[in-house]
């Protein structure tokens, strides 16, 4: 089976005359298309907001394309709540949700009255030392432990994650909260990664709004708004069906009704925390076929390595891959598609059955567009690569040049011992 790639050859072919590869292209015909239809999906509740998980593509003009369908911000980082600042985007719009946070990262956060999520019971004495008095409004994770089941099966095992509260201290701690004076709670969990199930959002959601209704019987607290995090996956593999988001809201909205308003809690606001869901779709790596080589394995070599892809070297993550040019052409060859690094894991692919490779040959790996170029590193001294923008009318714009030589030793500009270095080719 085939994956369509959002670029046709011809463009590709005029793309490149102006962009050197390997680049990650973006696809905004795309984005904003899924943008508007995750509002729609969610427009039964009022207070519905997704916060883009900045950590998956942290680009700005991506970042700006979000906003116009009133997207916050999710960060977990300074450079990432700093990136939102300089977007304008501030206030509620931002939901802080990090782990292990320094305190100079809660500080700056609170300085710009964003919504702070905290990760431990014990983050909120470490808060409070910081800033003084606490936020008007403040969120609290949760960790429900063991294993998380679906009804197809085990998803994940959120009794090893580092993150959340337990059940005991979450209550505990909206006791304190309450009586430093925070007047609106929110509730937030992020359980499972890259669901392929429209059922993930629903049961989760059911989780979270009992657990609502409990802690407002056993505590008298209501809570504002239930942030459903992330978790909405994406199909990578061509085999897979797609996540429907509108089927995906409407299930969410049927639990609402049902758990939520007899209980009196139907004003409570909905939030959302999607990365991989909101981008990786519209992303993809151009690379270029550069070498073969043909020992124990056939072995194509590409212009990219894991320095700009690193999802499948870690953990072997499929990524699909269409040859530019050839997408009707017999999968008749199996190739090791490989990239540079001095890693025997730097492969994009491995016995991948795919057309007839030539040096020369565009490869568009898909999916990209969340957790691709974010992942990035320097190791063996590789840059990073330039990010392209297709726009709707069919034109590009670079959103991000690529890495020099000079990018890469700036940091050893406080020394004398590199001063002076030649950086030309």
């Amino acid at each position: 089976m085939n994956k369509k790639p959002f670029v046709t050859h011809e463009q590709l072919q005029e793309i490149v005359k102006k962009y050197p590869t390997p680049f990650h292209l973006y696809d905004e015909k795309g984005i904003r298309e899924n943008a508007k239809a995750v509002k729609e999906a969610f427009a039964w509740n009022p207070g519905f907001r997704e916060y883009f998980a900045v950590k998956a593509t942290p680009n700005p003009f991506l970042m700006e394309i979000l906003q116009e369908y009133d997207c916050g911000m999710d960060c977990s980082s300074l450079t990432e709540l700093m990136l939102s600042n300089a977007l304008g985007i501030t206030g509620e719009h931002i939901m802080f949700s990090s782990n292990d946070t320094p305190a100079e990262e809660f500080a700056y956060a609170n300085k710009l009255g964003a919504t702070i999520n905290l990760d431990d019971i014990t983050h909120i004495e470490f808060l409070e030392k910081i800033i003084g008095q606490l936020p008007k409004t403040m969120s609290l994770r949760y960790n429900p432990g063991g294993v998380y089941q679906l009804s197809n099966g085990i998803m994940d095992n959120p009794g090893d994650s580092k993150y959340g509260l337990t059940k005991d201290q979450l209550f505990e701690a909206y006791g304190i909260l309450k009586e430093k004076g925070v007047e609106r709670f929110g509730l937030h969990a992020f359980l499972v990664s890259n669901t392929v199930t429209n059922d993930y959002y629903p049961t989760l959601a059911r989780t979270l709004f009992e657990l609502v209704v409990e802690i407002k019987e056993k505590l008298g607290i209501k809570i504002n708004f239930i942030n459903l995090s992330g978790g909405v996956g994406i199909a990578y593999k061509p085999e897979e069906t797609p996540n429907d988001i509108r089927v995906i809201g409407a299930g969410v909205q049927k639990v609402y009704e049902e758990i939520l308003v007899p209980k009196g809690l139907g004003d409570v606001s909905i939030y959302t925390e999607m990365g991989r869901f909101m981008m990786g779709p519209y992303g993809c790596l151009v690379t270029e076929a550069i070498h073969e080589k043909h020992t124990y394995k056939e072995y194509i070599g590409v212009d990219a390595c894991a320095a700009n892809l690193m999802r499948p070297a870690i953990y072997g993550a499929y990524h699909h891959i269409t040859v530019s040019g050839k997408e009707h052409a017999p999968e008749d060859h199996k190739y090791d598609v490989v990239g540079s690094l001095c890693e025997n894991c730097d492969k994009f692919a491995i016995d991948r059955m795919l057309p007839e490779i030539e040096k020369g040959d565009l490869l568009v790996i898909h999916d990209t567009g969340a957790h691709g170029f974010s992942m990035g590193y320097n190791y063996n001294g590789r840059l990073r690569s330039a990010e392209v923008l297709l726009k709707e009318d069919g034109s590009t714009k670079l959103i991000r040049r690529a890495e020099t030589p000079k990018d890469y030793f700036a940091t050893f500009d406080c020394f004398d011992i590199l001063k002076g270095m030649d950086y030309s080719l």
